[in-house]
Order: structure tokens, then sequence, then C-alpha cells
């Protein structure tokens, strides 16, 4: 897969594009008379026993269940079964977890879900739907790792942006999305059942796609006319309102 770059356009936005073989070099030669001790702090690495899966729906009864578990610690609204399998069934390429292959059942510790479909009015948009990390394996650069692969994929499907909503307060999310290159879109005042307020962020990935005018919000969580009759998708369901409550990432 080809790497990314961040890049800045003439009207100060942060850009990410895919390079291809040639272009990839590093952007700086490695400090040959730093100590060996700090030489080493600039790569980043894997921590020990974790390893990265992308998704498959032969994975669900083992895995599923202990994504539901983790990500409900983390959001601030509940989400049923069928919001997981909505994003699962149609985008599981897109669905990345971390395991810890030291425990016996090699649990799952952090998990990113995305979707990649077109935008009213024309961009080709990611969405980072949930993002969540077991409180022990925080800050080790999990979150960051799954992440980046699932906008790397979302670049290689030929992504025009990448969406996502977080909450105000989630300090760390901010961070980590601003520092790979996602910018302040708006703010969302009381968008949260409990009445937080959350930003949406927008990592533009081709110049000139943040001049797109764009029709008025869709919600991410809308099922697509082909899905709409899917019973895996809405059985057993009154109220839709309640499938796509939003949650934070």
């Amino acid at each position: 897969m080809a790497g990314t770059v961040r890049m800045q356009t003439s009207n100060g936005r942060l850009v990410r594009h895919a390079m291809n073989d040639e272009e990839r070099r590093p952007l700086t030669p490695t400090p040959t008379n730093l100590p060996a001790s700090e030489i080493g702090k600039l790569i980043q690495t894997s921590p020990p026993d974790i390893a990265y899966i992308q998704y498959d729906i032969s994975l669900e009864p083992k895995y599923l269940p202990q994504m539901r578990a983790l990500i409900a610690k983390d959001l601030s609204e509940p989400y049923s079964i069928y919001v997981y399998r909505y994003f699962l069934y149609q985008w599981p390429e897109l669905c990345f977890f971390a395991i810890d292959t030291s425990t016996p059942d090699r649990d799952l510790v952090a998990v990113v879900i995305c979707k990649l479909e077109k935008h009213r009015c024309g961009p080709l948009r990611g969405y980072i739907a949930m993002l969540a990390t077991q409180e022990g394996y925080r800050g080790k650069g999990l979150a960051r790792t799954l992440v980046s692969k699932g906008i790397d994929l979302m670049i290689a499907k030929d992504a025009d942006e990448i969406a996502l909503e977080t909450e105000e307060t989630n300090v760390a999310a901010m961070k980590l999305y601003e520092s790979l290159g996602f910018l302040r879109s708006k703010k969302l005042h009381r968008y949260y059942l409990n009445g937080n307020s959350a930003y949406r962020l927008l990592l533009y990935l081709k110049p000139g796609v943040a001049s797109i005018p764009m029709d008025e919000y869709v919600d991410p969580y809308e099922l697509p006319p082909s899905a709409q009759d899917d019973p895996m998708l809405v059985q057993g369901l009154e109220d839709r309102e309640e499938l796509f409550s939003r949650g934070i990432v």
C-alpha cells in the first residue's frame, strides 16, 4: 500500500495524498550524530505482543461481542447490534482491531470502525464511526495505528475526504485526530444524548475538495436504500432513531 504525506495548499488547508514508490523517501536523513538511545526514540514501533487484524465476517462470533463491550465503555451513547452490522456487513475491510497475543484468548484491546461511500453532492467521503482502546493499553500508539490503517485504505480506495465527530471534552481524541491532519469544521451544540457538544472534524485528502459545495448535513448512520429492507439490519426495530443514536468516536 502506498504511503501518505500531508501537504499544505495555498489556502492553508492540510491535505493528504498517496505516494508511489518513486515519491516515497525519507523527508530528512536519520541523524547519525545522535547516540543509539536517542535515535531509537525517533522510531515508532508497535508494543510487544500486539497484532493488528483487518475484520472479516468470519470473526464475528469471537470478536463482535468484544468490540461492543469495549466501545460501550467509551462512548456517550449506546449502540444496538444493528448499528455494528450496518458498518461491518457493508465495509468489513474498513474495520481494524488490535489483539494482545500474550493473553490466553488473544483478547481484543482496541478497534476502529469506518465506512466509505459517496456523500451528497459528490465527494467520496470516508467516515470514522467508532474508535476505542482498552484503558490499560492507552498511550501506546494503538489508536493512532488503527486510524492510520483506516485512512491509508480509504486513500487507496480514492476517498476525497474523511469526516468524524468527537466530543468536545475528549481532549485525547482531538489531539490524535488533529495530529493526523484533521481540521475542526463545525461545533455541534448538545450533539449527544448526554447533552455534551461535539466537533465535526474533516481531513481533506485531495486539493480542491474543501471548495466543493455541500448540501445539508446527512446523518452518517442513515441506511442506504439498498439496505433499508435488510432484515439483518432492521429486524425488530420499531424506531429507527433508536438504532441510529449518535455517539462519540
